[in-house]
Formats: C-alpha cells, structure tokens, sequence
C-alpha cells in the first residue's frame, strides 16, 4: 500500500481515502487494488497485460491512453544506473505519467507550484497517475525492483524535461523499507 509524506511537516498518510483525497488536490489519480493478481515472478510481460486487462480497458478508455507496456527493473537490468538517472532528477512530461505497480517499489517525489514536496512510496497493486507538466522525479526503493504497467496517451509525449530548481538535490533519494533514512551530509 502507497504511503504519502509531506516533507514540509512530516506528516504521513496510509489510509488509501486520505491519500486519494491528499493527492487529488493536485490533480494526481491514486487508486488500490487490493485484489491484485498474484504472477509468478516470471511472468512475461503478455501474461501481465492478459492478467490485468479489465483494469486496463477502463483506464484507457477514462483517459483516452491507447497503449500499455509494462517496465520490469531489477538490479541486473542493463545500464540501470543510466536509466534511474533519466529519472531522478526533477522534471515534467507533456504526458500523464501513469504507473499500475505490479511487483516491488519505488518512490515518487511531487514539487507542486502551490503545495509542499511530498513523496509517495507505491507497491504493488497501487495506480497512480501524475498529470502532464507536474514537476517530480522518481527513485527505486533499496531493493532495485519494480515492474509496472505503463499506459500512455502518446508514447513520444514521454520525454523528461528537467527543471533547473534543484528541489531533487534535497530529499533523501532511496527508500529502505516502509520509511526513509534521513539524509546523510
């Protein structure tokens, strides 16, 4: 289940409501899936569309995405640093970013123009959808591993363009369990 920090003051959502609540005032989806389909961990990434293909369909059709994929990274990925890199930095796309996660962890972390940084830890069966133009950035948790379905509206909208703020340089850039360590100087 997705747990939801404000980095201003500290405070902490788990309650799947107050996190949907909490984010849908920045125009960012959170949904749970309790019932998440449990696949072997090496199912191929057909069997991963096939198995959620329902959830799929809706979504497409709620936000006019028209194709899926699904991204697996694990520690033995090749040029995993290069990849997190693209991403860790703070950036927006011209496209929803939107991430049904299906196995393993990772962290957003969410600079809005009117609003405090926050950071949300997603697992498995969490959706979360984060609109076009919205600055953030992403970091795998300790373990190096998740895999997600990707939906987009046009896969070439996608491309990070950075921000010059430096907010990213700021937050702890890992998460380790349930709860983050605090930066080290």
């Amino acid at each position: 289940m997705a747990i939801v920090t404000r980095l201003d003051d500290g405070t902490v959502l788990e309650d799947p409501l107050g996190i949907g609540e909490f984010l849908g005032r920045f125009g960012i989806w959170y949904r749970r899936f309790e019932e998440v389909v449990r696949l072997d961990e090496g199912a191929s990434d057909r069997e991963i569309l096939d198995a959620f293909a329902e959830p799929i369909a809706a979504l497409e059709a709620e936000g006019g995405y028209t194709t899926a994929d699904v991204i697996d990274v694990h520690p033995d990925t090749p040029n995993l640093g290069a990849m997190l890199a693209r991403f860790n930095k703070e950036h927006w796309h011209d496209e929803d970013e939107v991430r049904f996660i299906v196995g393993g962890s990772g962290v957003f972390h969410i600079h809005p123009p009117d609003g405090p940084v926050f950071r949300i830890e997603v697992r498995a069966g969490d959706l979360i959808n984060v609109p076009r133009g919205t600055h953030h950035w992403f970091d795998l948790c300790d373990d190096n591993r998740i895999r997600a379905i990707r939906l987009f509206q046009d896969p070439t909208g996608w491309t990070p363009h950075y921000t010059t703020s430096g907010e990213d340089t700021k937050h702890q850039p890992l998460c380790f369990g349930p709860r983050y360590l605090p930066r080290t100087p």
